[in-house]
């Protein structure tokens, strides 16, 4: 069974909107957030509702990931033997209605289960651009046992 808690390195960023009569506006990333140690690439994937994308890690890249529509459970895991929360499992709910960055450190396995009725956005940035020709993508089973997490829904 997997501990759960606070993952060093994950950095979590609460997003302020600034409704008025027409809509709202809100900041997502700025430049002096401190949060990603260089710019790489950014890029926005849709998924439907129940999908899981999982798992995987990167060797050289930090992620940082936001989900401006839907919901999701994104599910991190610290693979990292040095790490102090190595073997640790960290569990968020960023969606519209709680709009947060999440900051994914090289080694820190994830993946996300869209949660609802409709589709999710998510915009992500890396600290490397995408390189075909070698991919920074570890991929390891939804289910993979090292990491053995229920995507299922704990009803309460």
């Amino acid at each position: 069974m997997s501990n759960f808690g606070e993952i060093d390195g994950v950095k979590v960023k609460k997003l302020i909107r600034h409704p008025d009569d027409r809509g709202f506006f809100q900041e997502i990333l700025r430049d002096d957030d401190d949060l990603l140690r260089r710019f790489g690439q950014a890029s926005l994937s849709m998924s439907y509702p129940g999908v899981i994308k999982a798992f995987h890690y990167h060797e050289r890249q930090d992620d940082l990931w936001f989900f401006p529509v839907g919901s999701a459970q994104v599910v991190l895991y610290d693979q990292r033997p040095e790490s102090p929360t190595y073997k640790i499992t960290q569990v968020l709910y960023p969606s519209e209605m709680n709009p947060i960055l999440i900051v994914i450190p090289v080694g820190v396995v994830h993946g996300y289960r869209v949660l609802g009725n409709t589709p999710a956005m998510i915009v992500y940035f890396t600290t490397e651009s995408y390189r075909p020709q070698d991919p920074d993508e570890k991929r390891l089973p939804w289910n993979d046992p090292t990491i053995d997490f229920d995507w299922r829904t704990q009803n309460r």
